[in-house]
């Protein structure tokens, strides 16, 4: 059986029935020459992969919005603009592609300039089948890294769930090597961290990589929940055991039987249910309210809470003995203000998913709307990102958000945590010099004589300068 092919508005997409590789790729191919997209194309197919092609950085830059793919071939000179402003505009759209450039004119600063831009490698015309089967190989090989414990940006909640944890931060990194440690085990976790920093996430990440991920993930929101009624939202009732129980009801627990439990923010729960949670756990039993027959109940307890526990147990609300029985395996999530490093990431991935959902062309920030979240500390966390990202999306009329389209309070604060930061700091006078002489030869063009007029010393003692400094090359 031949390949089926689908054309439309000069793009191609072609799949291969071919068995002849394990693990199929998604590849976009943006080159204007038609015998470079079609020795591509032909190459890929016919190791299984299924390739999309077209031929201007318009219609690359569309396709790449609409769909996933593990690597984009990109050609530095297009007929509608420039390979390495398109490049630049894919980078902004947050995908998990790769970008490999690729070009008819060998240039050293082209190829420099596509690597700072964030390009995975540069190829150089006429291609060889081995050269772009190896860089495909690299890619896929760094592909199963990131989808295998450790891995950096795009870490799935779930294996095939469109959920990511989107993060370049090392300590996040730790924690998701702690979660592929302890997601196996039927240990007990608590999450600790601030408000919108994820807890939930890491929740699900633990259980869909758990050998109950088959079974029920139940929620159980702590914090929003009436203390009447806890008792029979956590064990059920029976039919009768109170004013309005019509009927029987299952409670929580038993509807994660099996599964996951999650308490959401369990420094909120009173005394009294915190004692009857305990039991639950240690026992693995319950009884419904208005029951006398003890429920055997198999679940794995994972919490999460906003407060500081240990703190809360030396003032007595909450149970030493509940303290100890959730802290088997702790997990701290650092605020978003303490891996600035995930912010521009994390932005990025909002604007791709809330532009798909709006039908809005907009690709990234501005580079002064990048430097306002930098700036911002972000006290409702991820979730505080999420929402200005969103909020924005619907106001921004441009293909990048601008400055007036973020939050007034953000960009406000944002100014104020700047005059901050531009407090000078104390650096080594010697370390001075040698920036301010290097500033002065690249201003001269190199020229001793004149970076010398302009610094106003004479060329002796510049020379001995650049000696001393290591400045000659």
């Amino acid at each position: 059986m031949g390949p089926s092919q689908l054309v439309h508005q000069g793009v191609r997409t072609e799949r291969c029935s071919s068995k002849m590789a394990e693990e199929k790729a998604t590849i976009l191919v943006v080159d204007d020459d038609p015998f470079v997209r079609e020795f591509l194309e032909h190459t890929f197919t016919k190791h299984g992969h299924v390739v999309a092609t077209c031929d201007t950085g318009a219609d690359g830059l569309r396709l790449l919005w609409q769909n996933e793919f593990d690597a984009v071939f990109l050609d530095v000179r297009l007929p509608d603009s420039d390979g390495i402003a398109v490049l630049q505009r894919m980078k902004n759209l947050g995908k998990r592609a790769e970008i490999v450039m690729i070009t008819g004119f060998a240039s050293v600063d082209t190829a420099v300039q596509a690597m700072r831009e964030g390009a995975y490698d540069y190829l150089q015309k006429p291609l060889s089948e081995e050269s772009v089967l190896r860089v495909l190989d690299k890619i896929l090989e760094r592909r199963r890294l990131l989808e295998s414990p450790g891995l950096g940006m795009g870490y799935p909640v779930a294996p095939g769930r469109p959920e990511r944890i989107i993060t370049r931060s090392p300590r996040m990194l730790e924690i998701l090597q702690l979660v592929e440690r302890v997601a196996p085990t039927d240990c007990t976790v608590l999450i600790m961290g601030e408000s919108g920093t994820g807890k939930e996430l890491i929740a699900k990440a633990i259980h869909y990589r758990s050998r109950r991920k088959d079974k029920p993930f139940v929620v159980v929101d702590c914090g929003a929940l009436v203390e009447t009624l806890f008792e029979s939202e956590l064990f059920g009732h029976e039919r009768g055991a109170f004013t309005g129980a019509t009927q029987t009801r299952l409670g929580s627990f038993e509807l994660a039987n099996g599964g996951t439990f999650f308490f959401d923010e369990i420094g909120n729960i009173s005394l009294t249910t915190q004692a009857k949670i305990l039991r639950a756990i240690q026992e693995k039993e319950i009884r419904r309210v208005g029951g006398s027959k003890p429920i055997h109940v198999d679940v794995r307890i994972v919490a999460a809470t906003n407060l500081d526990l240990r703190r809360a147990v030396e003032s007595g609300r909450f149970r030493e003995d509940l303290f100890y029985r959730l802290t088997v395996f702790p997990v701290y999530l650092p605020p978003l203000r303490e891996r600035k490093e995930d912010i521009i990431p994390l932005a990025n991935y909002f604007i791709g998913r809330f532009a798909r959902e709006l039908g809005k062309q907009v690709f990234g920030l501005s580079k002064e709307a990048e430097q306002v979240l930098l700036h911002y500390s972000w006290p409702g966390n991820v979730r505080e990102l999420e929402n200005a990202i969103e909020r924005a999306l619907v106001l921004e009329d441009t293909d990048r958000i601008q400055v007036s389209s973020l939050p007034e309070h953000l960009v406000r604060a944002a100014d104020r945590d700047r005059i901050v930061d531009l407090e000078p700091s104390i650096r080594p006078l010697r370390e001075m010099e040698r920036d301010y002489i290097a500033l002065a030869l690249k201003k001269a063009g190199g020229n001793i004589s004149k970076a010398a007029r302009l610094l106003e010393i004479d060329r002796k003692t510049l020379y001995a300068k650049i000696r001393r400094y290591g400045l000659g090359s």
